[in-house]
């Protein structure tokens, strides 16, 4: 298992054996747990993530660290935007609707002012990081 896999994989069963809260890394900072269909494989997948409340959306942002190139996960939605999240002890499913501009520099801009990790991730690369909307579908609990 790769070290990345090994950290989500831990990451997640501490955010599920203590309702939403982690440490390290994460510790603090709204995280959720997006289930995604894999754009390729067609297997189901999990990642955690960090969010921004925007009414009843969640939104994501497709950082991958500063890499140059976009998470799986943001492929993943892309080609399945129908998906799954965990907040806390509740589960939604949610429709993804990646953010246009000006809504997506204005929402990254607000992200970046909570978590300044999220500036020196668009100081790392030339692409422009999705910010993606996640909105519940249905009643919300």
């Amino acid at each position: 298992m790769s070290d990345a896999a090994d950290f989500n994989r831990r990451t997640i069963e501490e955010f599920r054996a203590n309702h939403g809260k982690v440490g390290g890394p994460f510790e603090g900072a709204p995280l959720l747990l997006l289930h995604t269909l894999g754009a390729r494989s067609g297997k189901q997948r999990v990642n955690p993530m960090m969010y921004l409340t925007d009414g009843d959306r969640y939104l994501v942002f497709a950082s991958k660290a500063g890499a140059d190139t976009h998470p799986d996960w943001y492929w993943n939605l892309r080609a399945n935007p129908s998906a799954r999240i965990e907040v806390g002890d509740i589960d939604l499913d949610v429709e993804a609707i990646e953010l246009d501009e000006p809504e997506r520099t204005e929402k990254y801009r607000i992200q970046a002012e909570h978590y300044p990790g999220f500036a020196e991730y668009e100081r790392r690369t030339d692409r422009v990081i999705p910010v993606v909307a996640l909105s519940p579908i249905g009643q919300i609990p």
